[in-house]
């Protein structure tokens, strides 16, 4: 197979997180401080700890992925972004919790020196926050203008020879796809004129792709998952990808679904609820915030189970999804599932799960490694689209005419072949059968 050409890593890359001051942004720009340190290492970073099989097994060749393909360096990233309020990382990651007071103590001096932009920020698209770092423009083409030249400005004063922008702000509130979506001639002139299915995300998505920064949408939102963006996006050759880190709940399901399915086991009903405590779990208690965390969470086992193919198995399921805003847990989340299942003859069964996760501790590693992928689809010229990082998001984007793969292996799968595919290597099928001739 032919190589990719892709432009080498060099110089500084920025890092541009909208909720700067959030519990998943203090957590990995934290966490990449003290890995750098030597005082941690980056559980769950497949950049950082993850191995890729290359050629037959025989060959026991796994290099570590961030020797295989050309990734920026820890050492070369540089964190900024917005946020509603105006406190440097120090002060939001002692209110964010997620770190220990000591961890935190250590980087005090970094954390001290970095201090949010202006937010472009609307409370109608998230209710139960509000903050007074907020942009003041008359319309949102006028808000979107002000973020282009904050990126400007950004990269200008840190001397970068790249960015990325990564979404780790907050949910927002349900908004179905609306004809001013759908071309990007529509979606300007809709800015100008405040139309209300643009919400702040989607400001920040066209700001990045019009600045040709790579765009990660880190929440449910819509954001850049509307065609007028992804058709900008692609045009421009500037890669987009989300939607909503896959974490806590939602990665057990995409664990144990495919593999209840492989075994044609059928099932009747899934609950599922969640209690949390941190800014994100305030948020959700919005019943429009939630209907957007809803969304994304329920299209899952769809499109793993496929019950229109297998409604002997999973025609009549019943899925439930909750989230209950509980202040004394703070980031520390529970997801409790119940799964009625059957088997031979129908019988009935059950499965519980009760994970006692950290949300933020799961997401930073998401974050940082699409930032990291997304910086070399980049340098690659594969513009628009990246579905190859479903891995990493509950609601993945993709091609209209094709169904979102959720199935956490046959995704994993495709991420590893695309790497495999940029470097010139063998795709692997985990055939085998030279091995029995």
């Amino acid at each position: 197979m032919k190589k990719t050409k892709i432009a080498p890593v060099k110089g500084k890359l920025g890092v541009l997180i909208p909720g700067l001051c959030g519990a998943i942004s203090t957590t990995l720009i934290g966490g990449v401080e003290a890995v750098k340190a030597g005082e941690g290492k980056p559980i769950g970073s497949l950049t950082q700890m993850g191995r890729i099989r290359l050629g037959k097994r025989t060959e026991n060749k796994n290099p570590m992925i961030k020797d295989f393909v050309p990734l920026a360096d820890l050492d070369s990233l540089v964190f900024g972004g917005w946020d509603i309020f105006d406190e440097n990382l120090y002060k939001s990651a002692l209110k964010a919790g997620v770190l220990e007071r000591t961890q935190i103590e250590s980087l005090k001096e970094k954390f001290s020196a970095i201090r949010p932009m202006k937010a472009a920020f609307d409370r109608k698209y998230v209710k139960n926050i509000t903050g007074p770092n907020v942009k003041k423009g008359r319309t949102k083409y006028d808000l979107a203008l002000q973020l282009v030249e904050d990126i400007k400005a950004f990269k200008k004063a840190n001397g970068l020879d790249r960015a990325v922008m990564v979404w780790c702000a907050s949910t927002e509130t349900y908004i179905p796809p609306n004809d001013v979506h759908t071309t990007i001639a529509k979606f300007e002139a809709g800015m100008k004129k405040n139309h209300p299915a643009i919400s702040p995300s989607t400001l920040y998505a066209w700001a990045a792709i019009k600045c040709g920064v790579p765009f990660i949408n880190g929440a449910p939102n819509l954001s850049c998952n509307i065609p007028a963006l992804v058709d900008l996006a692609k045009k421009s050759g500037v890669p987009v990808a989300g939607s909503d880190y896959k974490t806590g709940q939602t990665l057990m399901k995409t664990i144990i679904a495919p593999g209840l399915k492989a075994r044609a086991l059928g099932i009747n009903g899934w609950f599922s609820t969640n209690i949390l405590g941190n800014r994100d779990g305030e948020v959700l208690d919005d019943p429009e915030s939630f209907k957007t965390k809803e969304v994304s969470k329920l299209s899952v086992l769809d499109s793993i189970l496929k019950p229109e193919t297998y409604p002997d198995l999973y025609k009549d399921l019943y899925h439930k999804v909750t989230i209950n805003y509980y202040p004394p847990r703070g980031d520390n989340k529970e997801g409790w599932d119940n799964i009625d299942l059957f088997g031979w003859l129908g019988y009935p069964m059950q499965l519980k799960v009760d994970f006692l996760c950290r949300d933020s501790i799961l997401a930073a590693p998401l974050a940082l490694d699409l930032v990291l992928f997304m910086d070399l689809a980049k340098r690659a010229g594969m513009g628009g689209t990246q579905e190859w990082l479903s891995f990493f998001f509950k609601s993945p984007m993709h091609a209209p005419e094709v169904y979102a793969e959720n199935d956490l292996f046959v995704q994993l799968e495709k991420f590893e072949n695309n790497l495999r595919h940029l470097m010139g290597e063998n795709l692997i099928t985990h055939l085998g059968v030279e091995y029995y001739k």
